[in-house]
């Protein structure tokens, strides 16, 4: 049971109450689901000079066309300037531009994520010749990975800055819809790959300059295309919920053993067997998919007659769950943060 109720702390995330494990279980994925990103932008963006989306797009555009003009600063890096070091700035600024309009509580996790992004660029060393050789191949493991990596900072209520900062600020004085605000920041930063200076990398093979250039956008866009199916996959897979019935006549301490040690609410129903003619306590809960194998061994320990239904449900709003989400913005209307 003991195991039960710590792991619940994790996989539960009440809107009305965190507790101190789950917050630092939230800000221990951040900084560590941030690495894959990392990884994937040193060891397979970069070496191939692609493009990606978001202001990781804008930071490798700066450094692809900053290569040998500070050697004395730069020197490891060829002379270029950084990503983490670009990566840093730009997100100091957004994020004290932030602050002052959309509010500090939003930016306090977004600085956690933008620390653990620039210390991960930092010391992950940016390889010459990419782990994956196939461009096409390399575009859609990289983003999808990268969208994996991106997808558990999500979920643990976190963000690695960028655009998402840009976004906010624009939704918290225009009515548009933030996940619209960030598909065009990546298109334009994806699309102006077309004008960068082809790499040599890619001249080697032997293709017309405007055939790679356009080649040079594609594989952006595909890198986009699957890290954004993967944060999707990802998030969808974390939040599915399930419906559970429960008939049982032991079912004052199934309820009470689910509320404690699953941390769920739970309503009791008055049913009436029809066959028999008899009344019988019907017990509701609506559960994170993670969480219906604890409910259903706990139902097994305390009354293993017990008669179960469960059911998957498309989705469920409100304490405990996602929050309600206007129809019109995309967000939720009492929360200042993008998830």
């Amino acid at each position: 049971m003991r195991f039960f109720s710590n792991y619940s702390s994790f996989v539960n995330p009440h809107n009305d109450f965190r507790s101190p494990m789950r917050v630092v279980f939230e800000y221990v994925a951040i900084i560590f689901g941030i690495f894959p990103m990392a990884l994937m932008v040193n060891w397979v963006l970069l070496p191939h000079a692609f493009v990606g989306g978001g202001l990781t797009g804008i930071c490798s555009i700066i450094y692809y066309l900053t290569q040998g003009l500070f050697p004395t600063f730069f020197a490891e890096y060829g002379g270029a300037i950084p990503v983490w070091f670009t990566t840093f700035v730009f997100n100091f600024i957004l994020l004290l531009i932030a602050g002052l309009t959309v509010g500090w509580r939003f930016c306090i996790r977004t600085m956690v994520g933008v620390a653990a992004i620039t210390f991960w660029y930092k010391i992950i060393p940016i390889l010459r010749t990419p782990i994956i050789d196939d461009p096409w191949l390399a575009a859609i493991i990289g983003g999808f990975v990268f969208g994996l990596s991106l997808g558990c900072v999500i979920a643990a209520n976190g963000s690695s800055g960028g655009t998402d900062i840009i976004a906010m600020i624009i939704h918290h004085y225009h009515n548009v819809s933030v996940g619209n605000i960030m598909l065009v920041c990546d298109i334009l930063v994806i699309l102006s790959a077309f004008f960068l200076p082809i790499p040599e990398s890619m001249q080697a093979e032997g293709s017309s300059s405007l055939l790679l250039q356009i080649k040079r956008v594609l594989y952006g866009l595909c890198m986009t295309i699957s890290y954004t199916l993967a944060v999707d996959w990802l998030l969808s897979h974390l939040r599915q919920s399930v419906h559970i019935f429960i008939y049982s006549a032991e079912y004052d301490k199934i309820a009470t053993a689910i509320n404690t040690t699953v941390n769920r609410g739970v309503t009791v129903l008055n049913g009436i067997g029809w066959y028999s003619k008899k009344e019988v306590k019907v017990i509701s809960v609506l559960a994170r998919k993670p969480e219906a194998s604890m409910i259903m061994q706990l139902v097994h320990e305390i009354d293993p007659k017990a008669f179960v239904s469960m059911a998957n449900v498309s989705g469920v709003f409100g304490s405990g769950f996602d929050p309600i989400k206007t129809s019109h913005s995309g967000v939720n209307k009492n929360e200042n943060k993008n998830k």
